[in-house]
């Protein structure tokens, strides 16, 4: 323990990066301390400096005789224009909201929100700033990253389906593809390990054989496997990736299997003889071992879909008494499910009791299996009337408990049990927790839940009674440790595009989408009735925005503003703005202060008129 604990600071100190002088560390303080200042002014300063440009600029570019003419020239428009106005604004709108949802549902985040972080905060000096020790963003950087991997760490499937019989079948009969680049790369690197070593040089079939398992085309992978065949009769690796490719049939798969199995024991009893004479031959008999354990566990898994159940659990456990280092493959699943088949249940718990340990990682498998047992005892007699009556009895706590616990590692199992999702078919490769850790699972226990009676129905009555023990999943956890955040951005490139991947914990709609929606709506919805009341409309918006408002502040504003002979008062305070035709606005402006100059004119006359017919005042 010393000796491991001096090891670890060791490791620790070399990551760890060197530290500074102490007059280095003192100026690069100051210096990003300055930095984040002027980083977050910057922004600031454009403003203002924005506004000052404007000010300066007022009287060059006209700004108030131009915007008394849009404002005149937006008192005159028709109810016609505000309805396409609106419309247009629905319309735009709308697009905007579809391609946001469309969006969420697909990345799982808003794509307003993601620009306006990566690209918008930073041009704005809104990064997050923090004065600290320079690596010390590296060393947070590489601690979350090392978190992330260990929570998203991806298993092999214990129950995988053969790629030619069933996977290539499935695809014959529907057209769609069920395992994505990611899963078969994967899988590509787990025979690369599990076939390949160093000494493959050796032997020219090894050496072909290597170069298979890198292949990516299959009809190049069963060439090359033939050709090692062609070099060596005996190559057990050749009649594995035979089996798993080109067989159609179960059947075929076992008849190649049980070939690869002679020549593999041969091998294996060979390699065992040489082991101690050099370290290679030390790394060909794990090679060869791993070839060995991998034929025979896929013999009972041909044995098991054949419904030679018991010779399959014969195998099974005998690998595990043989090999009993290989824990990490999870040939107690296989048993398990086998066993359940059986309807051994007495056998289950003496498996369960020995792998549903502490120190063992968990599964869907153990903790579901765990739960029907549970669930088997108390289901046939179970009731939601009578259970809320008279309350629940021991046994049936400990089944309810049993499910929540279940539930809280895996909460995607139910939906596929209940069968309110419907089933794909499983990857070559699991995420602990995940969805396509549920669809694993169901996929093969789904048939065991049913035949107990029962059992889906306390299941249906309990599993969401889950999330009210653990309000903030992804904070605290109550039996386990809080559930990972990354969970589906592994099954997204582990599941295939055409099956919807379950989230958990559901992710609320961003602010954005409801944003467009009641944009979209609120316009909609003044368009319709601008076009079919457009008077009510017409009145309604002079009620909300008097033109007297406008005009009152339009008049202060030019006032203050304008430089003398650009305006001049007309009688009883009318204000007349005369804009050229080589103004800024060009004809627009033109023809604006033509309609200026006639409202003026008649709003003199009007005035005027109305001082003739007036009785003077104070006789």
């Amino acid at each position: 323990m010393a000796d491991g604990d001096g090891l670890g600071e060791a490791a620790t100190a070399a990551a760890s990066p060197p530290a500074p002088a102490p007059g280095l560390s003192l100026s690069l303080g100051w210096r990003e301390r300055l930095r984040a200042g002027l980083a977050g002014t910057g922004a600031s300063l454009w403003f203002v400096a924005g506004l000052g440009l404007l000010y300066a600029l007022r009287v060059p570019l006209r700004l108030c005789e131009n915007l008394a003419a849009v404002t005149v020239f937006l008192n005159s428009l028709t109810p016609k224009f505000y309805v396409a106005l609106t419309g247009t604004s629905s319309l735009i709108s709308g697009l905007i909201f579809i391609f946001e949802w469309w969006y969420f549902h697909k990345h799982g985040t808003s794509f307003i929100e993601q620009v306006s972080v990566s690209h918008l905060r930073p041009l704005m000096g809104g990064t997050e700033s923090s004065v600290s020790e320079p690596g010390s963003s590296s060393t947070r950087e590489n601690e979350t990253s090392r978190q992330n991997l260990s929570e998203c760490k991806v298993w092999r499937n214990p129950l995988n389906l053969f790629r030619g019989a069933e996977y290539r079948r499935y695809t014959w009969v529907t057209g769609k593809e069920p395992l994505t680049y990611c899963d078969m790369n994967l899988s590509a690197q787990d025979h690369q390990t599990f076939f390949t070593c160093d000494t493959d040089f050796l032997r020219p079939s090894d050496t072909v054989m290597q170069k298979a398992w890198r292949e990516r085309n299959p009809p190049a992978r069963i060439k090359a496997a033939y050709q090692a065949l062609e070099l060596n009769n005996d190559c057990a690796t050749a009649y594995v990736l035979l089996a798993e490719e080109e067989a159609t049939t179960i059947v075929d798969a076992e008849r190649l299997f049980k070939q690869a199995l002679k020549a593999g024991e041969t091998i294996y009893r060979r390699s065992q003889q040489c082991q101690h004479q050099s370290p290679q031959h030390e790394a060909q008999l794990r090679r060869d071992t791993n070839v060995l354990v991998y034929i025979k566990r896929r013999l009972a898994m041909c044995a098991r879909k054949l419904g030679r159940i018991r010779e399959a659990v014969k195998i099974m456990r005998d690998l595990m008494k043989e090999f009993p280092p290989l824990t990490m493959l999870n040939i107690h699943e296989n048993l398990l499910e086998s066993l359940l088949e059986l309807q051994a249940y007495a056998d289950v718990q003496a498996v369960l009791a020995k792998y549903d340990d502490i120190s063992l990682p968990k599964s869907a498998a153990i903790c579901y299996t765990a739960a029907l047992l549970k669930t088997r005892t108390v289901s046939d007699k179970f009731s939601p009337e009578t259970a809320s009556r008279r309350g629940l009895s021991t046994a049936e706590i400990n089944a309810v408990e049993a499910i929540h616990r279940a539930v809280e590692f895996n909460p995607h199992v139910p939906k596929y049990l209940l069968e309110m999702k419907s089933l794909i078919l499983p990857p070559e490769h699991i995420l602990k927790r995940g969805d396509s850790e549920a669809i694993a699972y169901a996929f093969f226990h789904l048939q065991h839940w049913k035949r107990i009676e029962g059992a889906l129905n306390l299941l249906q009555c309990t599993w969401e009674g889950t999330f009210r023990m653990i309000p903030y999943p992804l904070e605290k956890g109550h039996l386990f440790y809080p559930y990972p955040s990354c969970t589906e951005i592994a099954d997204r490139e582990l599941l295939p595009s055409f099956h919807h991947v379950s989230v958990y914990p559901k992710k609320e709609l961003p602010f954005f989408i409801h944003f467009t929606a009641g944009l979209c709506s609120s316009t909609a919805m003044i368009a319709l009735l601008t076009h079919e009341f457009p008077e009510i409309m017409g009145v309604f918006a002079k009620a909300v925005f008097p033109p007297s408002f406008w005009g009152n502040v339009l008049q202060s504003a030019v006032s203050f503003h304008q430089p003398q002979g650009l305006a001049e008062s007309t009688p009883h305070g009318c204000l007349s703005v005369s804009l050229k035709e080589h103004s800024v606005l060009g004809d627009f402006g033109a023809s604006v202060s033509d309609h200026i100059r006639k409202l003026g004119q008649a709003s003199g006359d009007r005035m005027h008129t109305q001082g003739d017919t007036a009785e003077p005042r104070g006789a």
